[in-house]
């Protein structure tokens, strides 16, 4: 899929040498190729992916996914945490630990860690070189297997990974599973954190299709990790385990959490977002530990991550509990519930479905006893009006916008069309997410709260300006 004017791009600054020519060349090209991440969804269909261009792809560079072993995650919410918490409890062990995640604030090399450390400038610029040729190779066979943006970046990771040593690889599903393009890995365990409607054009409109999407990640007789609780998607799980010969180990079931206490470290910290502390058990071993991210649905992620690196413990060393507890409190995972500012209260989340919609209404029932501002945008293939009618029940007032920086965004004029339907509660818009700033700012008291969400876009572009605007009239 070569690039063409129609296809969007998305322009890397790296750390080093961000001058120079080669490497000028070498990010031009990878910006080039087509970007589903950019792309608006009907402009594209499931059978664009392709596992046998990706494998392809890595067997011209080696293979290096079949000399490290992977954990590999996938579902329609809580993935990115639980990839991002597991990576963190397996550092503690002093192994090498790569963690690949997508997409990016920033810089490319956010997606592709070794114990917490992105790759230098240097460093990415060196992989980068040596995928470009093969990709070139890969052109010269037709459109259909010439690599994408997210297949290039994903080859990046993998060289990167080999070239440092990586001893082990938590693998974040980019969209799906059964496709996507970390689904060549060679896994020690898979994980299935949820399901819920996201991408139902692609990925189906039951959660039985979704489910069966996700589970295509799960491999002959390697352990299967499930956070699903629904009965439709849990059968369509087990059944995908039981096909392959896999112990199953299920939330609810085999991985037991319970709450303890919430600690109060900060008295400015609103109800739900102090730390929570649980009990975890898992089959086999017991953890009393707290979440480093804000809401109970991040227990249940953690219960998950727990689960996983209890099961890899009967291959390798228990991880010591102190351990455990040094790496998550050094954790640091943006845009999840992501608390900016205190009095008034501002938080950035990338909830964009209704499961992940739901999981923020929770958590934030109780976080503010003043006025409640939501500025709001989304993607054009999210559901629009549930995410509105969902959020509008919960807040007082709406500011619609949209996000500069990814063509998917909903025009305004489409939002204020859905909020007229949908919404009992006041609504204006602003042009971008920095009008939305000023507008939600204006009159508010140490007691209020403004909570942008909708899109991880809109939650960046959000968190980049919000650190460094003041309060409109402070």
């Amino acid at each position: 899929m070569p690039s063409s004017p129609d296809n969007p791009i998305i322009r890397e600054e790296s750390a080093a040498a961000p001058d120079s020519p080669a490497h000028a060349r070498v990010m031009d090209f990878i910006n080039s190729r087509i970007n589903f991440e950019r792309l608006p969804a009907e402009q594209y269909e499931l059978q664009d992916f392709k596992l046998d261009r990706m494998r392809e792809l890595l067997s011209r560079l080696g293979d290096p996914q079949r000399t490290i072993p992977a954990i590999h995650i996938a579902g329609t919410k809580g993935k990115g945490s639980t990839a991002a918490m597991t990576a963190a409890i397996l550092s503690a062990t002093g192994t090498r630990i790569g963690l690949f995640t997508s997409p990016h604030l920033d810089s490319i090399g956010e997606r592709m860690t070794v114990n917490g450390q992105q790759p230098t400038g240097d460093e990415l610029l060196e992989s980068m070189k040596i995928v470009r040729p093969v990709v070139e190779e890969m052109d010269t066979l037709g459109p259909a297997m010439s690599p994408t943006f997210f297949e290039c970046i994903t080859a990046i990771a993998w060289m990167h990974f080999r070239d440092k040593h990586v001893q082990l690889v938590v693998l974040e599903v980019g969209l799906g599973g059964r496709l996507d393009a970390t689904n060549v890995c060679s896994p020690l365990a898979t994980v299935i954190t949820s399901i819920s409607r996201d991408h139902e054009r692609l990925l189906g409109n039951s959660l039985a299709c979704i489910a069966t999407e996700k589970a295509g990640i799960i491999k002959s007789k390697v352990p299967v990790i499930s956070g699903v609780t629904q009965e439709e998607p849990r059968e369509v799980i087990r059944h995908s385990a039981e096909e392959n010969g896999c112990q199953l180990f299920e939330l609810d079931r085999d991985i037991i959490w319970t709450p303890v206490d919430r600690l109060v470290a900060d008295p400015k910290s609103p109800a739900g977002l102090t730390p929570l502390v649980i009990d975890v058990r898992t089959p086999w071993r017991t953890h009393r530990v707290k979440v480093p991210l804000p809401g109970e649905h991040q227990a249940r992620n953690l219960a998950l991550s727990l689960a996983v690196c209890d099961q890899l413990s009967l291959r390798h060393a228990v991880i010591p509990s102190n351990a455990i507890t040094r790496s998550l409190a050094q954790l640091c995972w943006p845009l999840r519930i992501e608390v900016l500012r205190h009095s008034p209260l501002v938080i950035v989340d990338a909830a964009h479905n209704d499961g992940s919609v739901n999981c923020l209404i929770d958590t934030l029932r109780d976080a503010a006893s003043g006025k409640r501002v939501l500025i709001f945008a989304t993607s054009k293939d999210k559901d629009t009006h549930g995410l509105l009618a969902q959020l509008g029940d919960h807040f007082d007032r709406v500011i619609l916008t949209q996000f500069v920086g990814n063509p998917r965004s909903v025009p305004i004029e489409t939002l204020v069309r859905i909020a007229a339907e949908v919404l009992t509660i006041p609504y204006e818009t602003a042009t971008d997410p920095t009008a939305a700033w000023q507008l939600a700012s204006q009159s508010l008291t140490p007691n209020d709260m403004i909570c942008a969400t909708g899109s991880f876009f809109l939650a960046a572009e959000m968190r980049a300006l919000i650190k460094n605007l003041p309060f409109n009239g402070h």
